[in-house]
């Protein structure tokens, strides 16, 4: 099977692990004439929606104990904002995506995109990346490692950052304070004012209900912010306040 049948490709896999109850790298690369990189890619983005469990040289199907615990689907909202954040993405551009499920939700698209470079400090939507058909050119800020925001942080990671200038940056928040800008529960924010600094462009990708929460943590001021990406049930009176700040905003609208 070539490239472009890699849907019917892993669901020829899946097939083959109901029938087998376990496969391996080795024996998929050979049965569909592909690479056993691919054949990872393969199994990396069939775990990630929990359809089977790797294990070393190959794969099992997923435990019952453990299917109860995957992932939960990505919202309605989230899908509309990640949409809308394509759409504002140009092709060979060199951008940040920050940790955090919303931005990671922009990354199916882009392997459609050609020639992006893309910088995170984040292992998930690198690991995100890297399961793409045709991925970008992926690099990594290093650092230390944070467990609260799954991410890498600190002096090295920052350091990193001042070394390349990029056209865009994608970032979430935990809050939006319409006074001050984007709030974050992580008392770690050098990272997020550093990403913002050497980009053009700072993008931030929120859902509604999270505007007007009031969490202590400033991370980006308004002054820091270009774009805000949220979903359509944005009230009125925010998207004044929001648009009196001179950010441009975008609320995207949700498929029924």
């Amino acid at each position: 099977m070539s490239k472009r049948n890699t849907p019917q490709r892993r669901h020829a896999i899946l097939a083959l692990l109901a029938e087998q109850g376990e496969v391996s790298v080795d024996a998929l690369a050979k049965a569909f004439a592909t690479s056993e990189v691919t054949v990872r890619k393969d199994l990396a983005a069939l775990e990630s929606t929990g359809l089977l469990l790797r294990r070393y040289g190959g794969a099992v199907p997923m435990p019952a104990e453990l299917i109860a615990d995957s992932a939960q689907p990505i919202s309605k909202y989230k899908q509309a904002i990640a949409r809308a954040a394509v759409a504002r993405l140009r092709e060979h551009a060199r951008i940040i995506i920050d940790s955090g499920s919303t931005t990671a939700a922009l990354i199916p698209a882009l392997g459609h995109k050609p020639g992006l470079v893309v910088m995170t400090n984040s292992l998930n939507v690198a690991r995100a990346l890297s399961e793409l058909e045709h991925e970008p050119v992926l690099l990594m800020t290093g650092g230390t490692w944070d467990p609260h925001s799954e991410s890498f942080q600190g002096q090295v990671a920052e350091q990193v950052l001042r070394s390349y200038d990029f056209d865009q940056l994608f970032i979430g928040a935990d809050g939006i304070d319409l006074a001050r800008g984007t709030t974050t529960f992580n008392e770690l924010l050098g990272l997020s004012r550093v990403m913002a600094e050497v980009a053009r462009e700072v993008i931030v990708m929120v859902e509604a209900d999270k505007v007007g929460r009031r969490i202590p943590n400033l991370e980006l001021p308004w002054s820091s912010i270009h774009t805000l990406i949220t979903d359509e049930r944005l009230a009125p009176d925010a998207r004044e306040q929001i648009t009196a700040r001179g950010v441009t905003l975008v609320c995207a609208a949700v498929d029924n």
